[in-house]
Protein backbone atom coordinates (compact mmCIF):
# COMPACT_ATOMS: atom_id res chain seq x y z
CA UNK A 1 0.00 0.00 0.00
CA UNK A 2 2.76 2.15 0.20
CA UNK A 3 3.42 4.75 -2.59
CA UNK A 4 2.07 6.32 -5.08
CA UNK A 5 3.18 3.54 -7.70
CA UNK A 6 1.45 0.61 -5.88
CA UNK A 7 -1.91 3.04 -5.02
CA UNK A 8 -2.10 3.41 -9.32
CA UNK A 9 -2.04 -0.43 -9.66
CA UNK A 10 -4.58 -0.49 -6.45
CA UNK A 11 -6.87 1.76 -7.47
CA UNK A 12 -6.70 0.53 -11.38
CA UNK A 13 -7.58 -3.08 -9.84
CA UNK A 14 -10.49 -1.78 -8.00
CA UNK A 15 -11.88 0.28 -10.74
CA UNK A 16 -11.94 -2.97 -13.12
CA UNK A 17 -13.19 -4.99 -10.42
CA UNK A 18 -16.27 -2.73 -9.89
CA UNK A 19 -17.11 -2.35 -13.62
CA UNK A 20 -20.10 -4.94 -15.29
CA UNK A 21 -18.75 -7.84 -17.07
CA UNK A 22 -20.35 -8.85 -20.74
CA UNK A 23 -23.59 -10.36 -20.42
CA UNK A 24 -21.55 -13.69 -21.26
CA UNK A 25 -19.41 -13.68 -19.00
CA UNK A 26 -22.14 -12.83 -16.03
CA UNK A 27 -21.13 -15.95 -14.21
CA UNK A 28 -17.48 -15.09 -13.86
CA UNK A 29 -16.61 -16.52 -10.26
CA UNK A 30 -14.37 -13.21 -10.47
CA UNK A 31 -15.74 -9.70 -10.60
CA UNK A 32 -15.38 -7.49 -13.26
CA UNK A 33 -13.30 -7.06 -16.30
CA UNK A 34 -10.60 -8.81 -17.19
CA UNK A 35 -7.30 -6.87 -18.13
CA UNK A 36 -7.56 -7.78 -21.78
CA UNK A 37 -11.21 -6.49 -21.16
CA UNK A 38 -10.72 -3.18 -19.99
CA UNK A 39 -7.18 -2.72 -22.17
CA UNK A 40 -9.21 -3.18 -25.44
CA UNK A 41 -12.33 -0.78 -24.19
CA UNK A 42 -9.37 2.01 -23.45
CA UNK A 43 -7.46 0.92 -26.53
CA UNK A 44 -4.22 0.37 -25.34
CA UNK A 45 -2.17 -3.02 -25.29
CA UNK A 46 -2.68 -5.89 -23.02
CA UNK A 47 0.81 -5.98 -22.17
CA UNK A 48 1.21 -1.93 -21.25
CA UNK A 49 -2.11 -1.83 -19.07
CA UNK A 50 -0.51 -5.18 -17.36
CA UNK A 51 2.39 -3.36 -16.81
CA UNK A 52 0.46 -0.24 -15.31
CA UNK A 53 -1.42 -2.65 -12.86
CA UNK A 54 1.82 -3.98 -11.74
CA UNK A 55 3.49 -0.80 -11.79
CA UNK A 56 6.07 -1.49 -14.17
CA UNK A 57 4.72 1.47 -16.44
CA UNK A 58 6.11 5.52 -16.27
CA UNK A 59 5.15 8.29 -18.09
CA UNK A 60 1.83 7.47 -19.61
CA UNK A 61 0.52 9.84 -21.84
CA UNK A 62 -2.53 12.50 -21.33
CA UNK A 63 -4.02 9.96 -24.46
CA UNK A 64 -3.79 6.63 -22.73
CA UNK A 65 -5.06 7.91 -19.10
CA UNK A 66 -7.99 9.84 -20.70
CA UNK A 67 -8.57 6.77 -22.77
CA UNK A 68 -8.67 4.64 -19.25
CA UNK A 69 -10.54 7.33 -17.31
CA UNK A 70 -13.35 7.22 -20.07
CA UNK A 71 -13.30 3.27 -20.16
CA UNK A 72 -13.40 2.96 -15.84
CA UNK A 73 -16.12 5.57 -15.72
CA UNK A 74 -14.02 7.70 -14.00
CA UNK A 75 -15.83 10.81 -12.07
CA UNK A 76 -13.80 14.29 -12.45
CA UNK A 77 -12.40 13.82 -9.12
CA UNK A 78 -11.37 10.10 -9.62
CA UNK A 79 -9.73 11.26 -12.94
CA UNK A 80 -7.74 13.66 -11.09
CA UNK A 81 -6.78 11.00 -8.58
CA UNK A 82 -5.81 8.88 -11.53
CA UNK A 83 -3.28 11.63 -12.86
CA UNK A 84 -1.93 12.05 -9.62
CA UNK A 85 -1.09 8.26 -9.04
CA UNK A 86 0.25 7.79 -12.70
CA UNK A 87 2.52 11.15 -12.29
CA UNK A 88 3.69 11.48 -8.47
CA UNK A 89 4.76 14.69 -7.83
CA UNK A 90 6.38 15.75 -4.30
CA UNK A 91 4.09 18.12 -2.69
CA UNK A 92 5.28 19.92 0.09
CA UNK A 93 3.28 18.71 3.53
CA UNK A 94 0.65 21.24 4.24
CA UNK A 95 0.81 23.57 7.62
CA UNK A 96 -1.15 22.05 10.26
CA UNK A 97 -1.25 26.14 11.32
CA UNK A 98 -4.50 27.19 10.19
CA UNK A 99 -3.69 30.27 8.56
CA UNK A 100 -4.28 33.57 10.00
CA UNK A 101 -7.19 34.87 7.39
CA UNK A 102 -8.79 31.55 7.84
CA UNK A 103 -8.64 31.62 11.92
CA UNK A 104 -10.71 35.19 10.69
CA UNK A 105 -13.18 34.07 8.57
CA UNK A 106 -14.05 30.99 11.29
CA UNK A 107 -14.46 33.83 14.30
CA UNK A 108 -16.83 35.69 12.10
CA UNK A 109 -19.36 33.17 11.53
CA UNK A 110 -20.92 33.25 14.70
CA UNK A 111 -24.06 32.36 13.39
CA UNK A 112 -23.19 29.55 11.19
CA UNK A 113 -21.47 26.06 12.66
CA UNK A 114 -18.19 26.19 10.58
CA UNK A 115 -14.29 24.31 11.10
CA UNK A 116 -11.24 23.79 9.78
CA UNK A 117 -10.05 20.80 8.31
CA UNK A 118 -6.33 19.82 7.32
CA UNK A 119 -4.90 16.69 6.13
CA UNK A 120 -6.15 13.39 7.02
CA UNK A 121 -9.15 15.20 7.59
CA UNK A 122 -7.73 16.61 10.82
CA UNK A 123 -10.01 19.20 12.88
CA UNK A 124 -7.71 22.12 13.35
CA UNK A 125 -10.28 25.03 14.44
CA UNK A 126 -13.93 25.16 14.91
CA UNK A 127 -16.56 27.68 16.08
CA UNK A 128 -18.38 27.11 19.57
CA UNK A 129 -21.68 26.42 17.44
CA UNK A 130 -19.55 23.62 15.35
CA UNK A 131 -18.76 21.40 18.52
CA UNK A 132 -22.30 21.94 19.42
CA UNK A 133 -23.69 20.64 15.81
CA UNK A 134 -21.27 17.97 15.90
CA UNK A 135 -18.74 16.88 18.93
CA UNK A 136 -16.57 18.07 21.08
CA UNK A 137 -13.69 18.33 18.69
CA UNK A 138 -11.03 18.50 21.80
CA UNK A 139 -11.59 14.26 22.85
CA UNK A 140 -11.91 13.70 18.99
CA UNK A 141 -9.95 16.47 16.46
CA UNK A 142 -10.32 13.73 13.65
CA UNK A 143 -13.38 13.57 11.27
CA UNK A 144 -12.85 9.98 10.19
CA UNK A 145 -12.00 8.45 13.71
CA UNK A 146 -15.24 10.20 14.91
CA UNK A 147 -17.18 8.73 11.62
CA UNK A 148 -15.96 5.07 12.70
CA UNK A 149 -15.61 4.78 16.13
CA UNK A 150 -18.09 7.16 18.21
CA UNK A 151 -21.72 5.58 18.54
CA UNK A 152 -23.13 9.08 18.98
CA UNK A 153 -21.84 10.11 14.46
CA UNK A 154 -24.34 6.90 14.06
CA UNK A 155 -26.88 8.37 15.98
CA UNK A 156 -26.43 11.97 14.31
CA UNK A 157 -26.30 11.18 10.77
CA UNK A 158 -29.22 8.81 9.48
CA UNK A 159 -27.29 8.60 6.93
CA UNK A 160 -24.49 7.31 8.20
CA UNK A 161 -22.66 4.62 6.12
CA UNK A 162 -23.07 7.21 3.24
CA UNK A 163 -21.28 9.54 5.48
CA UNK A 164 -18.69 7.37 5.94
CA UNK A 165 -17.89 6.41 2.12
CA UNK A 166 -17.56 10.07 1.89
CA UNK A 167 -14.89 10.78 4.36
CA UNK A 168 -13.14 7.34 3.09
CA UNK A 169 -13.35 9.23 -0.38
CA UNK A 170 -11.80 12.37 1.10
CA UNK A 171 -8.99 10.22 2.79
CA UNK A 172 -8.22 8.37 -0.54
CA UNK A 173 -8.15 12.08 -2.27
CA UNK A 174 -5.66 13.09 0.26
CA UNK A 175 -3.50 9.85 -0.13
CA UNK A 176 -3.07 10.54 -3.47
CA UNK A 177 -2.00 13.62 -2.67
CA UNK A 178 0.48 12.37 -0.14
CA UNK A 179 0.99 9.00 -0.55
CA UNK A 180 4.08 8.53 1.99
CA UNK A 181 2.81 10.71 4.91
CA UNK A 182 3.33 8.26 7.82
CA UNK A 183 0.51 10.16 10.15
CA UNK A 184 -1.77 9.35 7.35
CA UNK A 185 -0.67 5.81 6.64
CA UNK A 186 -0.70 5.41 10.28
CA UNK A 187 -4.51 6.35 10.45
CA UNK A 188 -5.46 4.36 7.76
CA UNK A 189 -4.08 1.30 9.45
CA UNK A 190 -5.63 1.87 12.59
CA UNK A 191 -8.76 2.40 11.39
CA UNK A 192 -8.56 -0.75 9.22
CA UNK A 193 -7.84 -2.74 12.64
CA UNK A 194 -10.60 -0.90 14.32
CA UNK A 195 -13.41 -1.08 11.87
CA UNK A 196 -14.41 -3.53 9.40
CA UNK A 197 -16.67 -1.47 7.51
CA UNK A 198 -13.63 1.16 6.87
CA UNK A 199 -11.11 -1.07 5.98
CA UNK A 200 -13.98 -2.91 3.29
CA UNK A 201 -14.51 0.73 1.81
CA UNK A 202 -10.85 1.67 1.65
CA UNK A 203 -10.29 -1.16 -0.40
CA UNK A 204 -12.74 -0.11 -2.61
CA UNK A 205 -10.78 3.02 -3.80
CA UNK A 206 -13.52 5.41 -3.48
CA UNK A 207 -12.26 8.92 -4.16
CA UNK A 208 -14.47 12.81 -3.31
CA UNK A 209 -13.82 15.70 -3.94
CA UNK A 210 -15.56 18.68 -1.60
CA UNK A 211 -18.22 19.63 -3.06
CA UNK A 212 -21.60 21.27 -2.20
CA UNK A 213 -24.34 18.99 -0.52
CA UNK A 214 -27.13 18.84 1.52
CA UNK A 215 -26.81 16.35 4.66
CA UNK A 216 -29.71 15.65 7.00
CA UNK A 217 -28.54 15.31 10.85
CA UNK A 218 -30.81 13.80 13.89
CA UNK A 219 -29.32 15.94 16.50
CA UNK A 220 -29.98 14.85 20.39
CA UNK A 221 -31.24 18.29 21.60
CA UNK A 222 -32.93 19.61 18.68
CA UNK A 223 -34.03 16.84 16.55
CA UNK A 224 -34.15 16.45 12.57
CA UNK A 225 -32.14 18.78 10.75
CA UNK A 226 -31.30 19.46 6.81
CA UNK A 227 -28.67 21.85 6.52
CA UNK A 228 -26.19 22.69 3.41
CA UNK A 229 -22.74 22.04 3.49
CA UNK A 230 -19.99 24.34 1.82
CA UNK A 231 -16.91 24.28 1.45
CA UNK A 232 -14.21 26.84 1.03
CA UNK A 233 -10.91 25.35 0.23
CA UNK A 234 -7.34 26.63 -0.03
CA UNK A 235 -3.88 25.84 -1.89
CA UNK A 236 -2.28 25.53 1.32
CA UNK A 237 -4.41 21.99 2.13
CA UNK A 238 -7.25 23.56 4.67
CA UNK A 239 -11.07 23.90 3.99
CA UNK A 240 -13.45 25.95 5.93
CA UNK A 241 -16.49 23.51 6.25
CA UNK A 242 -20.23 25.47 6.83
CA UNK A 243 -23.42 24.47 7.85
CA UNK A 244 -26.29 26.63 6.40
CA UNK A 245 -29.94 26.03 6.79
CA UNK A 246 -32.41 27.92 4.31
CA UNK A 247 -34.09 31.26 5.96
CA UNK A 248 -36.92 30.78 7.23
CA UNK A 249 -36.52 26.79 7.76
CA UNK A 250 -37.13 25.26 10.78
CA UNK A 251 -33.35 23.84 11.04
CA UNK A 252 -32.87 27.72 10.87
CA UNK A 253 -34.71 28.41 13.86
CA UNK A 254 -32.71 25.04 15.53
CA UNK A 255 -29.70 26.84 15.06
CA UNK A 256 -30.68 29.79 16.37
CA UNK A 257 -31.53 28.30 19.29
CA UNK A 258 -28.57 25.93 19.57
CA UNK A 259 -26.48 28.73 19.38
CA UNK A 260 -28.05 30.29 22.15
CA UNK A 261 -27.41 27.14 23.98
CA UNK A 262 -23.87 26.85 22.86
CA UNK A 263 -22.74 30.49 25.11
CA UNK A 264 -24.48 29.47 28.18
Amino acid sequence: MMGAVSELGEFLRARRAALDPPERASRRRVPGLRREELAQLAGISVDYYTRMEQGRASNASDSILDALAQALGLDSAERAHLYRLARPARVEAPSEEVRPALRWLLDALQGVPAMVLGRRLDVLAWNPLAAALVTDFREQPNMVRYMFTDPAARELYPGWTDCARENVGYLRADYGIHPDDPALLALVEEMSEASPLFRALWAEHPVRAREPMFKRMNHPQLGPLELAVETLTSDAGQALVTYVAAPGSPSEEALRLLASLAVT
